[in-house]
């Protein structure tokens, strides 16, 4: 099937309201709406339709943190210590199943390098069941709720109350480094998060319709937002919902809304080695090679296999290190959405593949629509 009779399958069966698709080999691009921007059908999708991207913020946000260790800003051996003092003395269960109250002093200092990577220590690993893990739920909270989230510096306070589940270094965890990243890169840049994005990736990629809320003045092409229910989708966000407003922590780890042509613009960046298309640096090539390299070790990927299926972790997104699938390319790097999005680069082909859809998704394991995209897109 092509890419369009693949979407329009899923749509027809009831699986997805709708979807845009884009897939940009080297320049020849394919764009596909199908489908509409609600269960209602009240608009169709089209190419500049707005969707939350939820976890494709996160290479977007990590960019944000390698644009000031370009600048010198920031250091990968910093300790975040210095702009995060909420997080510079953590306390680490003594095993990863100890309780939460038996619990021994980090062996060193986090560093920028291991928030970047993932491995600060904070997250998700694929045991929901440790307590150390468990106890971060309430503080991590759902992404997916923007304006749940309370102050950047309330919720670092909570956060630094919350064991680390491994020393720091030890272990590849999922999604807390990224809300770490966006607070550090607003802290150490002296901006909120919202206007460092502006400057150091937006504007220069002509991203203009990616951000944290979604004014009235484009709200006419946002989607609405579903959640599957054993009785089918279920309304979980309008489009004039939590997006609306500035949240009070604009969250690295998946609070944008934007266009699947803006990320195009991201992914090709990283592919012209942090360049944008008039000549602009915006990363050095070093800083998109530590972006897009696996940094994870086969014991790491274990912890964490739940999320990573066998592939590695660079900064912010999967790194392929594995062939193992149609769609799996090692050096292949990017992510996937909670809100029904999935974004990646693949330097081999010189591909950036983005899906975005409006139905969220709870279970780590890629649904049959999503691993038929990819297969599409790999074609």
């Amino acid at each position: 099937m092509s890419l369009r009779e693949t979407l329009q399958h899923h749509v027809d069966a009831g699986t997805l309201p709708g979807a845009v698709a884009v897939v940009d080999r080297a320049g020849d691009r394919e764009i596909v709406a199908v489908g509409s921007a609600d269960v209602e059908g009240s608009r169709p999708m089209a190419g500049d339709t707005l969707f939350r991207i939820a976890s494709l913020t996160k290479p977007i946000t990590a960019a944000a943190v390698l644009t000031l260790v370009d600048d010198g800003t920031l250091a990968f051996d910093d300790p975040i210590g210095r702009w995060l003092p909420e997080l510079a003395d953590p306390k680490v269960v003594r095993t990863p199943s100890s309780p939460v109250d038996d619990l021994v002093p980090a062996k060193r200092p986090i560093t920028v390098f291991d928030v970047l990577t993932g491995q600060a220590g904070w997250g998700f690993a694929s045991d929901f069941t440790l307590p150390a893990v468990r106890a971060l739920f309430p503080v991590q909270g759902d992404g997916r709720e923007v304006q749940s989230f309370p102050s950047p510096d309330v919720w670092l306070a909570r956060l630094g109350e919350v064991p680390l589940a491994y020393q720091p270094g030890e272990a590849w965890l999922y999604d807390t480094c990224s809300t770490i990243q966006g607070v550090l890169a607003a802290r150490a840049s002296g901006r909120t998060l919202p206007a460092l994005l502006e400057e150091r990736i937006f504007a220069p990629l002509g991203m203009a319709d990616t951000g944290f809320v979604v004014g009235p003045d484009r709200r006419d092409r946002f989607t609405a937002f579903y959640k599957k229910t054993t009785d089918g989708l279920v309304l979980a966000d309008p489009a004039d919902g939590q997006w609306s407003t500035m949240p009070a922590l604009p969250l690295g780890s998946g609070g944008l809304a934007g266009t699947a042509g803006d990320w195009v613009a991201f992914g090709r960046m990283l592919l012209a080695s942090g360049t944008a298309p008039d000549g602009r640096r915006v990363l050095s090539p070093e800083s998109v090679r530590a972006m897009t390299t696996d940094h994870t070790t086969a014991a790491q990927r274990e912890i964490g296999a739940l999320f990573l299926e066998g592939q590695g972790w660079g900064m912010g997104g999967t790194v392929d290190v594995t062939a193992g699938e149609p769609w799996t390319v090692p050096g292949r790097y990017g992510w996937v959405g909670g809100t029904g999005t999935t974004a990646h680069v693949i330097p081999a082909t010189g591909t950036v593949a983005v899906l975005l859809t409006q139905v969220g998704e709870d279970n780590p394991v890629p649904p049959e629509w999503l691993r038929d995209f990819w297969r599409e897109a790999a074609a």
